[in-house]
């Protein structure tokens, strides 16, 4: 079952694309964008990927980190990157257990053997605050992502504004 907005993240431990294990508590204070593609040297996974790069600099505006993840393993993750150019976002392997992470997080198809297409957005205190789910032959609008982190920033401020009685 996919999990919910409001639900606590779970944290995991992965290689990135370096070889560098990567999980939620590796960005303490930040939020953390977590794009499940189904398969690394596809083209509309590459078009994700290099969405997720060319938002980086927005990304980290808003406090954030984008993630790609897949059930590809380190070698391949790290040959696509270096084909697609992508020398800021990290590319996370899925590969073992199997789709561990994708299962965690409710998006692995079991009948094909990779992860749906999905992007999670968790606040800087591990909670999900956004779930997109897309059709496998669509690249996510990274808009709704920076949508969602810019609603989230801008509740927070206003939170912080209001006096105390």
């Amino acid at each position: 079952m996919m999990v919910e907005i409001g639900e606590l993240a779970q944290d995991f431990s992965i290689p990135d694309h370096n070889g560098r294990s990567v999980g939620l508590s590796s960005f303490p204070g930040e939020r953390v964008i977590l794009s499940f593609h189904p398969l690394a040297w596809t083209s509309i996974c590459a078009r994700q990927m290099e969405a997720l790069e060319a938002n980086r600099e927005a990304f980290d505006a808003l406090g954030a980190v984008a993630l790609g993840i897949s059930v590809d393993s380190v070698p391949c993750k790290r040959a696509w990157a270096e084909r697609l150019g992508i020398e800021k976002t990290r590319l996370l392997a899925d590969f073992w257990p199997h789709g561990g992470v994708a299962q965690m997080y409710g998006v692995f198809d079991s009948i094909k053997g990779y992860s749906r297409r999905a992007n999670i957005v968790i606040d800087e205190f591990g909670r999900i605050i956004f779930i997109g789910e897309y059709p496998a032959t669509a690249v996510p609008d990274m808009q709704d992502v920076l949508d969602a982190l810019q609603a989230q920033e801008t509740s927070r401020r206003a939170e912080e504004q209001v006096p105390e009685i």
